[in-house]
């Protein structure tokens, strides 16, 4: 990884960038990771699919010891519209507004945010996180940031089947989330025990069905869409309850009695 860090602390000073994207090819990715992280740039953006997960390991050990956040690998990236963008997803089917997107499809992400898009409801922000075994940002790790946000009003989560991610957001957001969530989960329709090609599911081994992951969601709060073209309707939903319960909130503090 040596070549990876004299690189990156070379390019830092001259060209002034606060952030990376990796494409190079697995083998080498890790190289480029610490590289980056070498350089002091804030924000790392692994496309890369299938870094071997010795290397991984190797790169956390380095990362989580630093303000460095790392998204991926084997991600399309994040995208803030109108502000900037460091990854693959289509910059055309964004638009700037209050929803913000996590996601561990990229597909359905790009589907969804264009529904959003055309509703009149734009995205903060949308993160696709990733879908190796090794990620080093996950979507527990993304839900307190999005919900400390202020200029968000609404969160959308992108989930599959298998792993336990929509379990461990399911948790979080019972317990702390304060703002909306809506979430939509691919794989509905997958037969019971089918392993999906994922290298992230296969590696985790944890089957979950997609209605399980709904359910516990649900359980939490979480208003589901059955398909994309949902989403937006259930997120202008939230934002409109939402608002009204602010302006209740405002108008029994306007009603208190004062003290004479």
């Amino acid at each position: 990884m040596r070549a990876g860090v004299r690189d990156g602390a070379r390019c830092r000073p001259r060209d002034g960038p606060n952030a990376s994207i990796v494409f190079v090819p697995a083998p080498f990715a890790a190289d480029a990771i610490v590289g980056a992280h070498a350089a002091g740039l804030g924000v790392v953006v692994a496309i890369t699919e299938g870094i071997p997960i010795g290397d991984m390991v190797l790169v956390g050990c380095v990362v989580c010891l630093t303000p460095c956040r790392l998204i991926g690998p084997n991600c399309p990236g994040l995208i803030s519209p109108g502000r900037h963008q460091v990854g693959i997803r289509p910059g055309e089917t964004c638009s700037p507004g209050p929803v913000g997107v996590i996601s561990r499809s990229g597909t359905l992400t790009c589907e969804i945010a264009d529904g959003l898009a055309r509703a009149g409801l734009g995205q903060t922000t949308c993160v696709g996180v990733g879908g190796d075994p090794n990620l080093s940002t996950t979507v527990l790790d993304l839900l307190p940031l999005f919900d400390a946000d202020a200029e968000r009003r609404a969160v959308v989560l992108t989930g599959e089947i298998c792993g336990s991610a929509e379990e461990d957001a399911a948790a979080f957001i019972a317990e702390r989330m304060t703002k909306p969530v809506v979430d939509c989960i691919g794989g509905r329709a997958a037969p019971p025990g089918k392993r999906m090609g994922r290298t992230g599911t296969i590696v985790s081994g944890r089957m979950r069905t997609a209605q399980a992951n709904v359910a516990a969601l649900e359980a939490a709060g979480v208003a589901d869409a059955e398909a994309p073209p949902k989403v937006s309707r259930l997120v202008a939903k939230a934002l409109a309850a939402s608002a009204q319960g602010a302006e209740k909130c405002r108008d029994s503090l306007r009603e208190e009695p004062t003290c004479t």
